[in-house]
């Protein structure tokens, strides 16, 4: 503190000893002890009050404010230099921006909390995240569920047998995906009920070398014929609603008289006109002369047993080839080209195996709201089945035949149902697609060229009903299963019999009848 009376030359002194004592800045000389920048640095001077009235002056330090800790309840300090660093740059009064210092990042003031208001922000970021672990892991489920119920229904297909041990699925609404056959399994005959004998079908060893130079041979001629087969009983129609068409062998006389007086009878049903043929080939190791290669034996007489059953019933087709199981395309070709041109006005055709029960009335039902004139053929389809490339198998297929990796899709051969105009348009296409063995792939072969696609229905069982796993010990062979059904494979002749006069009774089945319900309270039997 100094009066009045100091030199002007010692006051500056002083000026300067306190500029340079002050610990946060320096005074100016602009005022009596500077106001301005040193005010804000933590000194200023101010008139002494012990002596009013004289010019004396006095220098004040402002005490220092003491640093937060670490763990105060406003957490850390603001780093200088951030955005909203309220401390002045020295660019002046507010002037913010200044560079944070190396290595220390800026902090959002909302981040600058306490430690409550943190542990909330990471608890609702780890919520957030169980939440979608565990939908990514429902998700994940229901997936996996859904391709291991792909898995399990899927079935085989006509022309690969499923190995032995292995389950026997039943038939999906839906298209049919198979997965690759085990090469090294052995084959394995279809499942039939337990007193149902396997149907009669070739299956020898085939002779492939044979084949392939014979294959281009498609003209057989046609020992029995049935030109009148398909004129109308004098409706305006003309032609018939449903040609039934089923494959046979010369000895399978049981199975076609069974047909002849079950399903396959033939006249209106339901007011549809239906007729029917068979289709079959020579018998093997016979000749078309009807003499046996082994001498005198039962197929000996097979042509004269053959016209009698033609002139009885008027309903055989017989085609002077060999009637083996790869020379079931022959047939098909055959077929397709006689029902071109001796039933031209047919409305539907119905075409399957001789060991199958079909629902002709469940079957017109499908098809009376159908166009006979647009492209239809209906069954139980099967898409992506591979080529079975063991040697041991019935339906060994060798790279040399077939090199592709899967075949097309098509309908088992078992049962399936076409319109006139896709049967004309089969006819002229497989003429130009070289013969397979197999003769559902080789129509699906021919479908492909006319880019048809086979439509799938659930009524058409060509692999038969199978048993629940839930219920292993249930019985499939009950009318109350297939009054529901269109087309159900694998059934011996007694059994064609009786499932339809379970069905065709005089009273029905018992399931389409209602139980009579008791009158009085319920009561404990004795």
């Amino acid at each position: 503190m100094w009066g009045t009376g100091a030199h002007p030359e010692t006051r500056t002194r002083l000026l300067r000893l306190a500029q340079r004592e002050l610990p946060g800045g320096a005074l100016s000389d602009q005022s009596p002890l500077g106001d301005g920048d040193g005010a804000a640095r933590g000194a200023r001077a101010e008139p002494s009050s012990r002596c009013p009235g004289a010019h004396s002056w006095r220098v004040t330090w402002r005490r220092p404010r003491p640093p937060l800790p670490a763990n105060a309840a406003l957490g850390p300090g603001p780093v200088p230099g951030c955005p909203w660093d309220p401390a002045p740059s020295p660019g002046g009064p507010g002037v913010r921006g200044r560079a944070a210092p190396k290595g220390q990042a800026c902090q959002d003031p909302k981040e600058r909390r306490g430690g409550a208001g943190a542990s909330r922000s990471d608890m609702r970021r780890r919520l957030r995240l169980r939440g979608d672990a565990s939908l990514t892991l429902l998700l994940g489920t229901a997936l996996g569920l859904l391709l291991y119920a792909q898995r399990e229904g899927a079935a085989p297909t006509t022309g690969a047998p499923r190995p032995q041990g292995e389950a026997e699925p039943g038939p999906t609404p839906g298209l049919r995906v198979f997965p690759a056959p085990d090469a090294g399994a052995a084959a394995a005959p279809l499942a039939y009920e337990g007193d149902t004998p396997e149907p009669p079908t070739p299956t020898g060893p085939f002779d492939f070398g044979r084949y392939l130079r014979a294959k281009d041979q498609r003209r057989f001629p046609l020992l029995i014929n049935q030109p009148h087969k398909c004129r109308g009983d004098g409706s305006p129609a003309g032609g018939p609603d449903l040609l039934i068409a089923v494959k046979s062998v010369a000895a399978d006389f049981e199975r076609r008289q069974a047909v002849r007086q079950t399903w396959g009878a033939e006249g209106r049903v339901q007011g549809a006109l239906v007729r029917r043929v068979f289709l079959l080939g020579v018998p093997r190791g016979a000749g078309t002369d009807g003499a046996d290669a082994e001498g005198d034996g039962p197929r000996s007489h097979w042509p004269a047993l053959l016209r009698a059953e033609s002139r009885a019933y008027a309903d055989i087709l017989l085609w002077a080839f060999d009637d083996t199981f790869f020379n079931l395309t022959l047939k098909e070709i055959h077929f397709l080209a006689w029902a071109s041109a001796y039933c031209p006005q047919v409305r539907f055709v119905f075409k399957g195996d001789a060991d199958v029960f079909v629902h002709v009335g469940n079957l017109l039902a499908f098809l009376a709201p159908r166009d006979p004139a647009q492209d239809l053929l209906a069954g139980d389809v099967i898409v992506q089945a591979r080529p079975i490339r063991t040697r041991a198998s019935k339906y060994y297929i060798p790279e040399a035949v077939y090199g592709l990796p899967a075949y097309p899709a098509y309908a088992g051969g078992g049962g399936f149902v076409l319109s006139g105009a896709t049967l004309r348009r089969l006819a002229g296409a497989c003429a130009q697609v070289e013969l397979f063995p197999i003769d559902d792939v080789f129509l699906g072969m021919c479908l492909q060229r006319l880019r048809l696609i086979p439509e799938p229905h659930p009524a058409f069982r060509t692999f038969g009903i199978p048993r629940p796993s839930a219920a292993p010990h249930l019985r499939t062979f009950d009318p109350c299963f297939y009054r529901e059904l269109v087309v159900v494979h694998g059934l011996s002749a007694s059994d064609m019999w009786l499932m339809w006069r379970l069905l065709n009774g005089p009273q029905g089945p018992a399931c389409a009848r209602p139980w009579p319900v008791a009158a009085g309270s319920f009561q404990w039997g004795p």
